[in-house]
């Protein structure tokens, strides 16, 4: 889940006492955000509001028979990494992230390197994302191997796979 910070002076105070409510049960005042988090009461910094979140839509006449997963990476990495791949699928972009379509579980024995963030389903937080990038083909997919290694070289991150068992049959 995504989180979002804001001062407390920018908050309004709740209108009425919220009661706990019961999982199942009717909120007339409608879905509320939940807070994640806050600093100790000393300290005058911020409390953590969680963002909702939105699945990215594949445009008609792409096919995702492979399942979609997500790979965001911060903005300023955004214009090298698709001037520098040599396939691009479906890529959308907000104000702060830049995010791939790739086939699901592309993070299999993958442990995509900080700051870059993966979203298995394409769930990703609700910033408003439009697509960016229209790939030629039918396909939406960017490959996960190329668009790593470059995520990889950006962050001064060594690439790193798992080994695999070594056995002999003799």
């Amino acid at each position: 889940m995504a989180t979002l910070l804001t001062p407390r002076s920018a908050r309004k105070p709740p209108e009425t006492p919220a009661a706990p409510r019961q999982r199942g049960t009717f909120d007339p005042r409608g879905p509320q955000p939940r807070k994640i988090g806050s600093t100790s009461p000393g300290s005058p910094a911020l409390d953590a509001v969680e963002l909702g979140s939105t699945r990215l839509s594949v445009p008609v006449g792409l096919h995702t028979g492979l399942g979609c997963d997500a790979v965001g990476v911060p903005a300023r990495f955004g214009f090298k990494i698709l001037s520098r791949l040599p396939a691009k699928g479906c890529v959308y972009a907000d104000s702060d992230w830049w995010w791939w379509l790739v086939p699901a579980r592309s993070d299999l024995d993958l442990c995509w390197p900080l700051p870059a963030c993966y979203a298995p389903g394409a769930e990703i937080p609700d910033r408003g994302p439009r697509l960016i990038h229209h790939p030629d083909g039918t396909s939406p997919y960017t490959p996960p191997i190329p668009l790593y290694l470059l995520v990889c070289q950006l962050t001064g991150i060594a690439p790193a796979w798992p080994a695999p068992p070594v056995g002999s049959a003799l």
